[in-house]
Order: structure tokens, then C-alpha cells, then sequence
């Protein structure tokens, strides 16, 4: 028998694999229930990932700070003058691939109770979402992802259920929490803003892929 230590190491060593497989499972029967075949989950997922290192800036506003001399007691200094870049990029893998998974999905889904969840998403998840200067948006990652579901399975009854909460969790999250609270981000002194910017571990990606998988 092994010792109780070295079981207990080799349970540490392979806990992150063991959360790379869960997280896999979870993200495997969400997007079944959305109806993509095996092949097509496996592909969103690597390409979720690798995209996850892929911001692509949609808007740059250059800021210029003057130099000048200035005196301190005997001596005098020139303060050269700084330009700064304020960039707001949307991430690949944590916002565009989910926003066009959506896309796809939305002929499967009751078109008005899609827009009546995404609309009630965007209120809850405008009103929970708390800016943060210099750190981005806050939110409790289970909020959107919960309500989602439970307005889809009230609206829907049940029937195409998964689809809508999906679309709804994606959208409602981008719009309420990120595109909704841009103004705020941009006066919090953030020189770079990602939308979803934290790839697959981003609340845009994990709403949509829990709100299906609890539909």
C-alpha cells in the first residue's frame, strides 16, 4: 500500500487534471443539449482556448500629457511630455466565439422568448454587475447563469429550454454587464479593456455553458 503522504501528493499533482476534465464534461453536454455533434464541441473548445490569447481592439483613443520645465529649490527640470493608448479589444475566445455559437443556435430557439430572457439577463446582470477602477467588472459568476436558466424554463416550459438560456446567458451578460458599463471602465483609469477577456474562464463564456448545461 501507498502511503497516506505520497496518495495525497499524487491527488494535488493531478487535481488541476481532473478540473480540465470536469470542466470538459460540463462544457461537452452543455453544447449536446444545444445540438452540436461530438466533433464540433471538440473544436469550439480548442478554438475557445486558443482564441483565449486573441484580443482584437475595436477602439483606441490616444491621450497627450504636456512636458514643461518645473523648479525644485535650486535646480530646474524638464518634464518630457507622455502619450498614452487607451484600447478597448474584445477577446476571441471569451466573446466572439460564444456570441457566434449564439448566432448559430437562434433558428432552434422561440425567437420572442429569446428576447424577453436576454432582456430580463441584461436588467439583472446591469443592476448586479459592480464596475471597478482599475480592476473591470465584478459580478457573482453564478448570478447570470442561474437566472437565465430559471426565466428559460419558466417562458419555455421546459421545451427548447437549453437554446434560449444559452443565447440569453451570452448576450444578456455581454450587453448588461460589459458593453452597458464601457462608459464607467473607461474614465477607471484601465489602459487595456477586454470583453471577455478571460477566455474560457470569462462570465461570458461560462453563463452561456451553464445556463444550457442547468437548462
Amino acid at each position: 500500500m501507498f502511503p497516506l503522504g505520497i496518495i495525497f501528493v499524487l491527488f494535488i499533482l493531478f487535481l488541476p487534471l481532473l478540473f480540465f476534465l470536469l470542466f470538459f464534461n460540463l462544457i461537452t453536454v452543455s453544447f449536446t443539449k444545444l445540438g452540436f455533434p461530438p466533433w464540433a464541441t471538440f473544436a469550439l473548445f480548442l478554438l475557445c482556448l486558443v482564441g483565449s490569447a486573441i484580443n482584437i481592439p475595436i477602439w483606441r483613443e490616444s491621450t497627450t500629457s504636456p512636458g514643461g520645465f518645473f523648479h525644485y529649490r535650486q535646480f530646474l527640470y524638464f518634464n518630457p511630455p507622455t502619450v498614452s493608448q487607451r484600447i478597448i479589444a474584445i477577446n476571441v475566445g471569451g466573446a466572439i466565439i460564444p456570441v457566434l455559437a449564439s448566432l448559430y443556435i437562434l433558428p432552434k430557439a422561440p425567437f420572442l422568448r429569446t428576447v424577453i430572457v436576454t432582456v430580463v439577463i441584461v436588467a439583472i446582470t446591469y443592476w448586479v454587475a459592480q464596475p471597478v477602477p482599475g480592476v473591470g467588472i465584478r459580478m457573482p459568476f453564478f448570478v447570470a447563469p442561474l437566472a437565465s436558466a430559471v426565466v428559460a424554463l419558466i417562458l419555455t416550459g421546459g421545451k427548447k429550454a437549453a437554446p434560449v438560456a444559452y443565447i440569453s446567458g451570452v448576450l444578456g451578460t455581454l450587453i448588461g454587464a460589459d458593453l452597458l458599463h464601457l462608459s464607467a471602465l473607461q474614465s477607471g483609469g484601465l489602459q487595456v479593456l477586454s470583453i471577455g477577456g478571460a477566455g474560457v474562464f470569462d462570465g461570458i463564456f461560462l453563463t452561456g455553458i451553464i445556463a444550457a448545461f442547468l437548462a
